[in-house]
């Protein structure tokens, strides 16, 4: 299994929510000279357009930062011409801008020299009753990443799915649609980013979610975080569902899955962004030697006797 972890350069940055700024903006060179004082990372994932408004100037720092680039991410919700949808907005102008601004990512991509491109539509869907028109919205999806991801074969399109925000009700909305819109599409370069947190407030469960993605070969990229299944915090991975985070890397071991481990994790305790991401990793690398010490053949046995009584405690013995 070839796993290597990269970051969301967008978290070294400024953090705020409707009531509070939690960290200080940052340019994009401070965020790579600062990502060298958080050990274990292996790579970068740059957000589109955000990052590159001065395009040359950016892809040089990138280049000159060293760090390799495991995806860019496509934003189509922040701009003000997205206020109304991006791929499923009613307005066929809107939504041609988006299968543009995929078809730039995906060259960028190739330029920066990644395979990934991961796309999160999270301005696509509705909030009300009878708000929007689901099939025309669904169609319209589908058409529009099709058309995107035929541009060039050499780049993969990763969607990301989540079940709200910033819609009441996001159209591309769990594992299940994500993998129908991969199947509707027809094109091997369509796959599925798998998000932990998403997962979880999908009411998932992200072992089983991820294992279904992976075994139907669309697992091109992850985020890994934690949340209570209320709201997409994105927390330290392990800080609620510790067995979900051991069982959904298990899951990936025992599928040989190769690929980036990216993060998605908010600082919301002051502006100790190194010490949040150092946690973080600092839980990936131990939930991995948790992983070992119990052992894959031990692991695979619970699964065939599926008798939680003995599982379970055995789970929290290894622990000690």
């Amino acid at each position: 299994m070839g796993i290597k972890h990269a970051i969301n350069m967008g978290l070294l940055g400024q953090q705020r929510d409707r009531f509070h700024v939690y960290t200080e903006p940052r340019s994009l060179a401070e965020r790579l000279d600062l990502l060298r004082a958080i050990p274990g990372y292996q790579g970068i994932e740059v957000i589109y357009p955000l990052e590159f408004r001065e395009r040359e100037a950016r892809i040089g720092e990138i280049r000159a930062s060293g760090w390799p680039v495991a995806a860019i991410n496509l934003n189509v919700k922040a701009d003000a011409k997205w206020r109304n949808g991006s791929f499923t907005s009613s307005d066929k102008g809107t939504r041609q801008a988006a299968i543009r601004d995929l078809k730039a990512s995906m060259d960028l991509a190739a330029e920066l020299g990644t395979d990934v491109v991961t796309c999160c539509t999270l301005i696509d869907g509705h909030n009300y009753a009878f708000q929007a028109d689901y099939v025309a919205q669904w169609h319209w999806l589908v058409e529009g990443i099709r058309e995107a991801a035929r541009h060039r074969s050499d780049v993969r399109v990763a969607l990301e799915y989540k079940s709200k925000e910033s819609r009441k009700h996001c159209t591309l909305g769990d594992a299940g649609r994500a993998l129908h819109l991969c199947h509707q599409a027809e094109l091997d370069n369509v796959g599925v980013t798998f998000d932990v947190g998403h997962a979880l407030i999908a009411g998932e469960c992200p072992a089983a979610a991820c294992a279904l993605i992976a075994d139907a070969g669309k697992l091109f990229y992850t985020h890994f975080n934690d949340n209570g299944t209320d709201w997409d915090w994105d927390m330290i991975p392990g800080s609620v569902f510790v067995w979900d985070l051991l069982e959904t890397l298990y899951y990936l071991q025992r599928t040989d899955w190769s690929g980036w481990l990216s993060y998605d994790v908010v600082t919301r305790s002051g502006d100790d962004i190194v010490g949040v991401q150092v946690a973080t990793m600092r839980v990936m690398q131990a939930a991995e030697k948790l992983l070992k010490k119990i052992g894959r053949e031990q692991l695979d046995a619970m699964i065939a006797r599926g008798a939680p009584h003995e599982s379970v405690p055995a789970l929290w013995e290894a622990l000690l």
